[in-house]
């Protein structure tokens, strides 16, 4: 058993990757449900991936101040409808670099995160990068438990799994 398990007043924090997506937001709100009722906290992670395209260096600046404005805006929104569901104040972190890499650093180095929750896509392309690699090859390995919400719940059906 871990030390942190062994722990009684140890945080149980609930790690959301967020994005725009519709399915991004059912996720928040299972989060944020589930941490309300286990007396934990949610923490939401917004990850600023690289341009594919090269860029002059003024320009990739300018670029990623835009993305980083983008992604407090969104978390700002998003950590609102936390504290709206649970009365809770989210952890907000912002990242740069791979998705995948950046979450599986994050997890490694905050050991109050107990369990990964995903919003998992409902279009034709499947449920997304992040949930395949994670849900599929990776879960075996990895440190937490990951709780994937389903895309086409509503948000009745996620406060009752919750």
């Amino acid at each position: 058993m871990s030390e942190i398990a062994a722990r009684p007043d140890a945080t149980r924090k609930f790690l959301v990757v967020v994005d725009g997506t519709p399915e991004c937001r059912l996720a928040l709100r299972y989060a944020a449900r589930r941490a309300l009722k286990t007396k934990g906290m949610v923490a939401l992670l917004y990850v600023i991936e690289p341009s594919e395209m090269p860029q002059w260096l003024g320009v990739q600046q300018i670029m990623r101040e835009e993305a980083r404005d983008e992604a407090e805006a969104l978390l700002h929104d998003l950590a609102e409808e936390v504290q709206r569901l649970a009365g809770l104040t989210p952890e907000l972190i912002i990242r740069e670099g791979i998705r995948r890499e950046q979450l599986l650093k994050l997890i490694e180095e905050d050991p109050t995160i107990r369990i990964l929750v995903l919003g998992a896509g409902t279009g034709t392309d499947g449920p997304g990068p992040l949930v395949s690699a994670l849900a599929g090859q990776m879960s075996g390995s990895f440190r937490v438990p990951i709780t994937l919400v389903p895309g086409n719940l509503s948000a009745r059906e996620v406060d009752e799994l919750a």
